[in-house]
């Protein structure tokens, strides 16, 4: 369990599991005025990197075994998608409090899971998407909110990934090697399907490819991109989904896709609105911006679509109205960025709230992975979210849950 309730003036102890890459900053960011007491990862080259920085902390490759020390309050979850979920339930059902990295999960159940489990623990939670914290996409909610382009039809996002940054569209390699000394596969692999080591194909970053590991682009950038729709617009569980894109492969995610949701309206809506997703550096036709025929656009970016005209903020790009002879007197509101990592710690000691809790980012990583069933499927997903069910999709089920490898179940998961 955890240590007894902390006071302002405590130092939070924390337990970092995934070492390397976004884990190391996202351990070195969190920990700022605060205690590393454990690190964690299947890469023993990840680990002894860590302790460099952090020689006190306890070490290990199992997060299992991590979770058995005593003095823990707080757990970093920063491995590949397909161990978030039982990484952080089984914190959380000891009383840790949890950050995780995006996506939340690797499934839409085990998103509605955590969710529910953070409540009824009653612990602090963040999902590690840190462009919430900033100053430009607070700017461009307020906008929407305020009213500035009217109410909202249609949103549009896109993504230059995969691009150069991995592969998709795999076969799965016919050969195996030697498993290197430094990596503990079996823990890597962990609730996934067995298979055999490759060099190269699926450790440290290649797993993003592979379903069994990652969830694609949309799992990647679309809690990213789609956060200030869903913030902005305070959108409810989607009705229908759809997706299109190559024919589906069973082992990796596609080349490109597009995805579409529809929407029961909001307060800050039209009626019946809709959300369009493109990737692979996909885009909505040009026309539709109402921009300036100079305007540089961007690689990543989302779209308001208004009834007084459109509203774009880009990633990194600052929000801009569209057309701009139709608001030359606007100004955005100022704003400041916060700390999105020091807000998670904060609040362990009372000190504010998390503006992603698990709470808020369960459902937009629910929304997120439903373009993946919609696509793999091949069908119009017309969604039932309290029964957690694709109507007349009997296929989509076991990629809304999926089994978990025999030996690495999970209490309320599996």
């Amino acid at each position: 369990m955890a240590r007894p309730v902390l006071g302002a003036s405590d130092k939070v102890h924390i337990a970092c599991v995934g070492v390397g890459g976004k884990g190391e900053s996202d351990m070195i960011e969190t920990s700022v005025g605060h205690e590393v007491v454990a690190i964690c990862d299947v890469d023993q080259r990840m680990l002894d990197n860590a302790a460099k920085r952090y020689p006190n902390a306890k070490r290990y490759t199992d997060w299992r075994k991590m979770l058995e020390q005593k003095d823990i309050d707080a757990v970093t979850v920063s491995t590949a998608d397909h161990t978030h979920a039982p990484v952080s339930m089984s914190a959380m059902s000891l009383g840790k409090h949890v950050y995780t990295q995006k996506p939340l999960t690797h499934t839409v159940y085990e998103a509605r899971q955590l969710a529910i489990a953070a409540k009824k623990q009653g612990v602090v939670t963040q999902m590690g998407i840190q462009h919430h914290a900033s100053a430009r996409l607070k700017m461009a909610v307020k906008a929407i909110q305020d009213g500035v382009i009217g109410k909202v039809s249609e949103a549009h996002s896109w993504t230059d990934r995969p691009g150069q940054y991995w592969q998709q569209g795999m076969k799965r390699p016919e050969k195996s090697s030697p498993v290197p000394a430094h990596l503990a596969w079996d823990q890597w692999l962990g609730t996934a399907p067995e298979r055999p080591y490759v060099e190269g194909v699926y450790h440290a970053f290649r797993w993003r490819g592979w379903w069994d590991f990652g969830t694609g682009v949309v799992g990647d950038m679309a809690c990213h991109l789609l956060d200030p729709v869903v913030n902005a617009l305070q959108l409810p569980a989607p009705s229908v989904v759809t997706a299109e894109g190559p024919p589906p492969n069973p082992e990796s995610g596609p080349e490109w896709s597009i995805m579409h949701w529809e929407f029961p309206g909001t307060a800050y809506t039209t009626p019946n609105f809709k959300l369009h997703w493109y990737e692979a550096g996909k885009q909505p036709p040009r026309e539709i911006f109402k921009a300036p025929a100079n305007w540089a656009g961007s690689l990543n970016g989302v779209l308001f679509v208004g009834q007084k005209g459109n509203l774009f903020v880009g990633f990194p790009e600052n929000p801009e109205l569209f057309p701009v002879e139709d608001f030359k007197g606007y100004k955005f509101p100022e704003m400041q960025d916060h700390n999105h990592y020091l807000e998670w710690t904060n609040a362990i000691l009372g000190q504010g709230k998390p503006s992603c809790p698990f709470a808020y980012s369960g459902p937009l990583t629910e929304m997120a992975l439903l373009g993946n069933v919609a696509y793999r499927t091949g069908k119009k997903i017309v969604w039932d979210s309290a029964a957690l069910k694709a109507q007349g999709v009997p296929e989509a089920d076991a990629l809304i849950r999926r089994a978990y490898r025999k030996g690495w179940e999970v209490p309320g998961l599996s």
